[in-house]
Order: structure tokens, then sequence, then C-alpha cells
């Protein structure tokens, strides 16, 4: 594919998944309640993945290969957080984005849902998605080493992931863990196993898709999400509400790390 045809690829992929997402916008609109955006935005990611599939001539293996992942990682992740909206209903922290927009500048919540959620969320997953699309358009040889240890990385994220995100259920479903925090399993070596394994999962990806010079641009996606995780809406937003329901969560704080697994500190 020429240039050309790789950003004419791009740019059709982020109309389509700025479409996909004006039309959960109208869904919300209908809902009073953005929150489900979390549970779609890793399946609007696979659809990239998927849309580019048939429109590139790069190597079958490693098409493939990026695909089949994030299809395991989209589909375990987009449901999980589809179950915990449907059993908790809104997310506060949309809540307090619709009502803070309201406030400060008499938005009403059509457009603060079109402008703070669901559009940035399109662009968004298009950024954070270029490895399983750029990944796919070289005609480089065939997946290689680096593929290799990019796919065992994500499918570690994956498993690492998927466990904290169900060890973190089942303490939560035992009412006796209520006002207590969680620091046994992998919470007892990172505060958000279920981040870090997120950020392997494309740090992954990247890899496979470096093998091809293309490819290598599209580090923008992993760097962008693990921003997002360690500095912008992840590890900060989250904590700062546990800490309002939580008073041994500070102690919890000095003795784990944040993000990379390590072993507590002791005292």
């Amino acid at each position: 594919m020429t240039l050309t045809d790789v950003l004419l690829l791009l740019a059709q992929n982020l109309v389509l998944i700025v479409a996909v997402m004006l039309g959960l916008w109208l869904v919300a609109l209908r809902l009073k309640d953005v929150s489900f955006v979390d549970a779609v935005w890793p399946l609007g990611m696979l659809l990239l993945a998927l849309v580019t599939l048939p429109r590139t001539d790069g190597d079958p293996t490693r098409k493939i290969l990026l695909v089949v992942i994030c299809a395991v990682w989209a589909l375990r992740l987009g449901l999980h957080l589809f179950g915990r909206w449907r059993a908790s209903g809104a997310d506060g922290r949309y809540v307090q984005i619709v009502e803070d927009q309201e406030r400060n500048k008499g938005w009403s919540f059509a457009k603060t849902a079109l402008l703070f959620v669901f559009l940035p969320q399109a662009f968004l997953a298009w950024l954070t998605a270029l490895p399983v699309q750029l990944g796919q358009v070289a005609d480089a040889p065939a997946a290689g080493g680096l593929a290799l240890i990019g796919a065992g990385l994500a499918l570690a994220g994956i498993v690492i992931e998927s466990t904290g995100d169900a060890q973190l259920a089942a303490f939560r479903s035992d009412p006796a863990n209520k006002g207590k925090v969680l620091d046994t399993g992998l919470w007892r070596y990172t505060r958000h196993p279920n981040y870090f394994g997120d950020a392997c999962v494309w740090w992954g990806l990247w890899l496979i898709a470096a093998e091809t010079g293309v490819g290598l641009w599209s580090i923008a996606g992993p760097i962008f999400l693990t921003f997002t995780l360690t500095r912008w809406s992840g590890i900060g937003i989250t904590e700062k509400a546990i800490n309002r329901s939580r008073p041994g969560y500070a102690d919890y704080v000095k003795r784990t790390s944040a993000f990379v697994p390590w072993p507590p500190k002791k005292g």
C-alpha cells in the first residue's frame, strides 16, 4: 500500500468510529446515561481491527494475530464492563462531568455527552488502536520473533487484567468487605493490576506491528494509553474517589506500587 492508501484507510476508519459513537450518543440521550461508553470503547477498537483486515495486504499471520488478540481482549473487557454497568448503574465519574458542565457552563446533558464523552472517545479509540490498523497494512516479511514476544506480552496482559478484575469482583461480592481495601492476590503487588494488564496488551500488539516499518509509527497508541491510565483519567480519578470511601486506602497507597507489580514495602 502507498502512503496515500494508508492515510486514506486511517481517515475512513476514523469516520467510521465517529459515526458509531454518534449513534451511541443518541442511545445515551434516551437513557440519560453515558456510562455504557466504557463497555463499547474496546469493542470499537475491535471494529477498527476487523474493518482493516480485508482492506490490507500485510502478512496474513501477523494480521490474524493482531485481530485475534484484539478480539479476545475487547470481548472479555467489553462484556465485563457492560455487566458492571448493568449491575451498578451510572458511573459517578460521568455523572460528575455532566453536573460540572451544567453548573459551570450551563451546558445540556446532550452537549456534554457529545463534546466531553462520545466524540473524544471516538478519536481516542482510533488513536489507541493504531497498532491493529497500521500493523496490517505493510507487505512485510512474515511474522517473526518480535511478533512472538509481542503476542506473549499481550496474552500475559489479558491474563493479568482478567485475574485482577475477577479478584476485585469476588472481593466486592462479599458484604463483609464493605469499606475494606483489597490487598491480596495481584492487588498486593499493584494497586491497579487491571490497568497494568491493559497496557501490556497494547504494548504487545505494538511489538507485533513494529516488525513492519509503518507499524513502528503506531507507538503513539500504547504511549497514549499508558499516559491515560497512569496520569490522566485512570489512576488519579479512581484513587481520588476511593480515598473518600475507604479510610485504610492511604496506608495501602504507601506500601503498594501504583502500576507496575512490585513487592509491597514493609512497615
